[in-house]
């Protein structure tokens, strides 16, 4: 019986972790804006995560990240630890917990053509077939929920919105982790996102002095889990594979959300909200649908195997 390799299952470990709380972040996020703006909720969670993180960091004394990686860490702080948490806290007032991740859903495939764009990864016509796939999924949840008026599209929006900066600070993060550790990408990262949210410390200092207790904590919960745990297991698995693979283990987050949404909030989306879910989903599983025969090489040893092709994520 073959054992599987430790190179293999960390990462795989890592990304199970991140799609998890990730999941379980949608559902935090739907509860705890009940009672935070969204910029003083996604400040208080930076906050949370980089105090987190500045600790882990200061014990392990891993030091400034080299000159080399601060491009990749500002982008992907402000795009995706910054503008990214507001623009979702701000949806998520708007649409469910399970609406939101499905639409944001869209970001891997996003991330696929960006990394074709500017990482030089290859972008096959089943690729660009999925994704018009996907976009017809997002434009069949939005329909769903204009029936709500404009709130609703607005938070379809603000989600779509929100897919972009994630895959645009993916993209940007991938060339900073071949120069810096996980532990060092994610803690100045989630620094620079606390600091562009500064502006909004008024409203979060306000606003926790008169919310209730569980809402505060979930906001905690939101950086210290979901934020330091998650966003560094995912740098850690990024780092050890390319964008649009890591990308793809994602797909399972919409299907955790609306069970968890449904345990812990009451809500299910309805049933054409679902069915724009599953062309999400299918036009992921056409992209990710390709010849077999694609092997890994091995380079140097001790090194990681890059893979020839993408492959399914385990």
């Amino acid at each position: 019986m073959n054992a599987v390799p430790r190179h293999r299952l960390l990462p795989a470990g890592a990304a199970v972790v991140t799609v998890v709380l990730w999941a379980s972040a949608f559902v935090a996020i739907r509860s705890a804006g009940q009672e935070y703006s969204p910029g003083a909720l996604a400040l208080g969670r930076l906050a949370s995560g980089a105090l987190a993180l500045g600790v882990i960091w200061a014990v392990r004394r891993e030091g400034l990240p080299p000159r080399a990686a601060w491009r990749g860490i500002l982008l992907s702080g402000l795009l995706w630890f910054g503008f990214y948490m507001v623009v979702l806290n701000w949806g998520e007032q708007q649409v469910d917990a399970g609406t939101a991740a499905l639409v944001v859903n869209v970001g891997p495939l996003l991330i696929a053509l960006l990394g074709a764009r500017l990482l030089g990864d290859p972008m096959p016509p089943r690729l660009l077939a999925g994704m018009a796939v996907s976009f017809a999924g997002a434009v069949t949840v939005g329909l769903s929920m204009s029936g709500g008026g404009r709130n609703s599209v607005l938070g379809v929006v603000l989600c779509l919105l929100a897919a972009v900066a994630y895959a645009a600070g993916v993209v940007a993060q991938k060339p900073a982790l071949g120069q810096a550790s996980a532990l060092q990408v994610t803690t100045f990262g989630c620094l620079v996102g606390a600091v562009a949210c500064l502006p909004f410390a008024g409203q979060l200092v306000h606003q926790a002095a008169h919310a209730p207790l569980p809402a505060t904590l979930g906001m905690v919960y939101l950086g210290v889990f979901p934020t330091a745990l998650a966003f560094t297991t995912w740098a850690y698995a990024l780092a050890r594979t390319t964008a649009s693979r890591m990308g793809a283990t994602t797909y399972a987050v919409p299907a955790l959300v609306v069970l968890m949404s449904w345990l812990a909030l009451g809500e299910v989306p309805g049933v054409l909200t679902l069915a724009g879910g599953v062309l999400c989903l299918a036009g992921v599983a056409v992209s990710r649908s390709r010849a077999r025969g694609g092997r890994t090489v091995r380079v140097a040893a001790g090194d990681e195997p890059r893979p020839e092709r993408s492959e399914t994520v385990t």
